[in-house]
C-alpha cells in the first residue's frame, strides 16, 4: 500500500539531496572524530614514551652513582612506599639474565621469562598471556655490560581512548538525526523555487498564461533562472497573443478577397459562355490570389526573421548604393504625385548587411512615405554614422499618427483608421521591424497628426556573431 509513495519519494531530487547532505555531514563528522582520535592516541603515546624515557634517565643516573645495589634500593623503596607502581624495572647482565625485576602487582598475567629468552634493544612491546594487555618497554645500556629496561602499561591510554570512542558513538546518534533534519531543511529551501516553477508550469499548461513564478530575493543561479523563466513566459504570451491577433486579422483580411473571388466565379458561371466576361473574371481572380500570396509570403518572411531562421547574405556595401536602388524604384511613383525626394548620405559610409533585405525594409518605408504624402510634398531620406552604427531616417509630411497608434503600428496586419483608404496589407512595418532586428538593429518612429512621420532604422556597422 505504501510501497508506491515510498518509491516515488526515493526518486525525488529532494530525497537524494537529503541523503547526499546527510551522508556528507556524517562522513565529515566521522572524519573529524577520527582525526581527533589519531591525534589523541599519538599524544598519549608520546606522553607515555616521555614518561618511560624520563624514568629511564633517572634510574640510569642512580646506577651511575651507586651501581646495581643503589638502583635496587631506589626501586624497592619506591615499591614499598607506593601502593601502585606504574613502571616495570628490570636489570639484566651481559648474558641477558635478570639481576633483579620489579613488577607492579597487577601485572601477574605477563610472562617475563620471555625477556631472558630473547634480547631486546631499543623499544619493544610485551604482550600478556591473554593478549589484551600490552607493556611498552625501553632499553638502555649501563656500565659493566648491564642493561636497564623500563616499561609501562598501555592500559590507562587505552581506557582514555575507549571513553573517547564511547562519547563519539553516543554523539553520533544525535549527529545523524541533525544531519538528516538539516538535509531535509536545506533541500526543502533549495528546491522551493523549483517547486514554484513546477506549479507555474502546471498553471500555464492548464491555460493560465498570466501565471508567473514568484521572484526570489537572492540573485543566485535559481534567482536568475526564475527571472529568465518569467521573461520567457512573457515573451511566449506576447507571441501567442500576437499570433491570435494575426490569425484573427488574417481571417478577417482573407474573408474579403475570398468572398470577392467567389463572387467573381459565380458571375462568370452565370455569363452563359461569354468569353470576355470569363477572361475578366479570371484576371480578377488572379489579382486577388496574387494579393493573398503576397500576404502569406510576407507573413512567412516576418516569422522567419522573428524566429531567427531568415537567411541573411551579409556583405559590406555602401549605404548610398542601397539607397540609390530604392530611390530609382520609387522615382517614377514620386513624379506622378509631384513629390520631391531628397537624399543625404556620406559617400564613404558603408555597413555589413544583406542589401536585398535592407533594401526591402527601406522600400516599405519609402512606399508609405510616398503613399501618405500630399501632392507636391517633400520626402527626406538621410543616412549618417552614429556611434557604432548607421542611422537611416525617412521623413514625410503626410497625415501622421497619434500617440495611441504608435505602439501598434509594428504589429502584424494593423492598419490605422487614416490608412484604410489606401491599398495595403498592414504588414509592411512589421516586416521592416523583423528585418532590422534580424540584423541586430533597432527601429524607431516619431509622428504627429497632420505633421508627418519620421521612421528611423539603426543598423550596426559590422555584423554580430549571432547574425552570421
Amino acid at each position: 500500500m505504501f510501497s508506491r509513495p515510498l518509491r516515488d519519494l526515493t526518486h525525488t531530487v529532494g530525497f537524494r539531496l537529503t541523503l547526499w547532505y546527510s551522508g556528507m555531514f556524517i562522513l565529515s563528522m566521522s572524519m573529524l572524530f577520527g582525526l581527533i582520535y589519531l591525534i589523541l592516541s599519538a599524544s598519549l603515546k608520546q606522553q607515555d614514551h616521555e614518561m618511560i624515557q624520563s624514568r629511564l634517565r633517572e634510574l640510569s643516573t642512580v646506577y651511575a652513582q651507586g651501581g646495581v645495589e643503589a638502583l635496587e634500593r631506589e626501586v624497592s623503596g619506591e615499591k614499598k612506599f607506593k601502593k601502585r607502581n606504574a613502571f616495570l624495572v628490570r636489570v639484566a647482565d651481559s648474558g641477558n639474565r635478570t639481576v633483579f625485576l620489579i613488577l607492579p602487582y597487577q601485572w601477574a598475567d605477563f610472562d617475563f621469562k620471555v625477556l631472558e629468552e630473547k634480547s631486546f634493544d631499543g623499544w619493544f612491546k610485551l604482550f600478556s598471556r591473554t593478549g589484551k594487555d600490552v607493556l611498552e618497554v625501553a632499553s638502555s645500556p649501563l656500565a659493566f655490560r648491564y642493561t636497564l629496561q623500563v616499561g609501562k602499561s598501555t592500559e590507562d591510554r587505552e581506557k582514555v581512548l575507549r571513553n573517547f570512542l564511547r562519547i563519539f558513538v553516543a554523539a553520533l546518534i544525535p549527529l545523524v538525526l541533525l544531519g538528516f533534519v538539516g538535509g531535509i531543511f536545506l533541500s526543502y529551501r533549495s528546491l522551493r523555487p523549483i517547486r514554484q516553477l513546477t506549479e507555474t508550469v502546471r498553471s500555464i499548461s492548464s491555460g493560465r498564461m498570466d501565471a508567473r513564478a514568484p521572484m526570489l530575493r537572492s540573485r543566485d543561479e535559481l534567482g536568475d533562472l526564475v527571472i529568465l523563466f518569467n521573461s520567457m513566459v512573457e515573451k511566449i504570451e506576447r507571441l501567442i497573443r500576437a499570433m491570435r491577433e494575426s490569425l484573427d486579422n488574417v481571417a478577417h483580411d482573407l474573408r474579403t478577397p475570398m468572398t470577392r473571388m467567389r463572387g467573381i466565379a459565380e458571375m462568370a458561371l452565370r455569363s452563359d459562355g461569354d468569353v470576355e466576361a470569363s477572361r475578366e473574371a479570371l484576371a480578377d481572380c488572379l489579382e486577388e490570389s496574387d494579393r493573398i500570396l503576397k500576404m502569406l509570403n510576407t507573413l512567412m518572411d516576418i516569422s522567419e526573421a522573428e524566429s531567427g531562421t531568415m537567411t541573411l547574405e551579409l556583405r559590406e556595401v555602401k549605404v548610398r548604393d542601397v539607397m540609390k536602388k530604392v530611390m530609382d524604384l520609387y522615382g517614377y511613383v514620386a513624379e506622378e504625385k509631384e513629390l520631391h525626394i531628397e537624399t543625404r548620405c556620406p559617400e564613404d559610409l558603408s555597413f555589413v548587411v544583406d542589401p536585398l533585405r535592407i533594401g526591402q525594409a527601406l522600400a516599405n518605408l519609402l512606399d508609405n512615405a510616398v503613399k501618405y504624402s500630399p501632392w507636391g510634398g517633400n520626402v527626406e531620406v538621410t543616412a549618417e554614422q552614429k556611434g557604432d552604427g548607421v542611422l537611416i531616417a525617412v521623413k514625410d509630411a503626410g497625415i501622421g499618427m497619434g500617440p495611441g497608434e504608435l505602439p501598434r503600428i509594428w504589429d502584424r496586419l494593423y492598419r490605422a483608421d487614416q490608412s484604410r483608404s489606401q491599398k495595403g496589407l498592414g504588414l509592411g512595418l512589421s516586416l521592416v521591424k523583423a528585418i532590422v532586428e534580424a540584423h541586430k538593429g533597432e527601429v524607431g518612429v516619431s509622428s504627429e497628426p497632420g505633421k508627418g512621420s519620421v521612421f528611423t532604422l539603426y543598423l550596426p556597422l559590422h555584423a554580430s556573431s549571432d547574425a552570421l
